[in-house]
């Protein structure tokens, strides 16, 4: 049998061998995935650890805080804080940014992350996931006393150095990408290690599988009806073969599934909230999911440009989001803009 690559002796060659990250983010990214796999084990002991149902609080979105939400955020931070490579971090389940205390030394980068992706999922034992993206602090004139604001973390997905996500299902499952491919990790309980399983996905251009929130067809705008229409239609209708739906209401289910074997994510702008551009979050959760499905060949859009050239406006904004086989992405957002 193969040997198996640990992933700190990966992200040490991708240091030293291949010259794509320096050392400080290799270690940032040790200390996330360290993060991950306290955050699996108390997934892992549901009821047993007394971490289920809600914690009668909400989040900055207006939104129910679930008690593992407010255990992922709390693991994250205090793992990330102290190790010296961060100027602050942020998270969907906080108001505003985290500053590393004046107590530590102060890195270079910046750390957003949605702690635990798929809250709805957990008290029912389906698939749930930690989504984290890196970026790097931006520079400032010499001789300012510039410490970090919510501005520095406003910048568009592109920039991102590096991206990635845990999923917590039958096996534990760490995706990254440091902008050179995507690669995939198993966590090895046994060793306590996360170990390389699958090298440089790649997502076919085309698909048979789309993913959406049926219940919400009422208050689709007409191009993303018009596209479901046409796969409902199936072999006898525009597209000529059968599309299959796929729906788990986490993202990072969602995406990985099409990582894995193709296929089209949709969670598109609607009716019930016009004024919002969409749902998920632009900084937290499509800027890294767009990052990873196009170091694996696919595209990301948020039905009218790619979402990583979107330039951030305030750090929780929303956004909408069509991602996955590249073709599926390119014919609804042709469907929205008419080109």
């Amino acid at each position: 049998m193969t040997q198996r690559i640990a992933l700190t002796r990966y992200l040490v060659e991708q240091q030293r061998v291949h010259g794509r990250i320096p050392p400080e983010l290799r270690l940032l990214l040790e200390v996330v995935a360290r993060a991950c796999k306290s955050i699996s084990q108390a997934v892992n002991k549901g009821e047993l650890g007394g971490v289920l149902g809600t914690a009668q609080t909400e989040n900055v979105q207006g939104e129910m805080q679930k008690q593992l939400d407010i255990i992922a955020n709390d693991v994250l931070i205090e793992a990330n804080e102290w190790g010296g490579h961060l100027a602050a971090m942020a998270s969907e389940e906080m108001d505003g940014i985290y500053p590393v205390p004046n107590r530590y030394p102060q890195g270079e980068y910046l750390l957003l992350f949605d702690p635990l992706d798929g809250s709805s999922n957990i008290d029912v034992n389906v698939s749930i996931g930690t989504i984290f993206s890196v970026l790097k602090k931006p520079e400032h004139p010499p001789g300012q006393n510039h410490g970090v604001s919510e501005q520095d973390f406003l910048q568009p997905g592109r920039d991102q150095v590096a991206a990635g996500y845990c999923v917590y299902g039958p096996q534990t499952t760490l995706v990254l990408t440091v902008g050179n491919g995507v690669d995939l990790f198993t966590l090895d309980r046994e060793q306590g290690s996360f170990m390389l399983t699958r090298e440089q996905l790649q997502i076919p251009p085309d698909t048979q599988e789309f993913a959406i929130n049926m219940s919400n067809m009422r208050h689709w705008d007409a191009p993303v009806k018009r596209y479901v229409d046409e796969c409902l239609a199936g072999l006898g209708g525009p597209r000529g073969k059968d599309f299959n739906m796929r729906w788990v209401a986490s993202m990072v289910a969602d995406v990985h599934r099409i990582l894995s074997r193709g296929g089209v994510f949709l969670y598109p702008w609607d009716k019930r909230d016009p004024g919002k551009p969409g749902k998920l979050r632009l900084m937290y959760e499509a800027n890294p999911m767009g990052w990873l499905v196009e170091q694996a060949g696919g595209a990301a859009s948020n039905a009218r440009q790619r979402i990583l050239d979107i330039q951030p406006n305030q750090l929780h904004e929303r956004v909408s989001v069509i991602l996955g086989s590249r073709n599926e992405v390119d014919r609804i957002t042709s469907y929205h803009t008419g080109l």
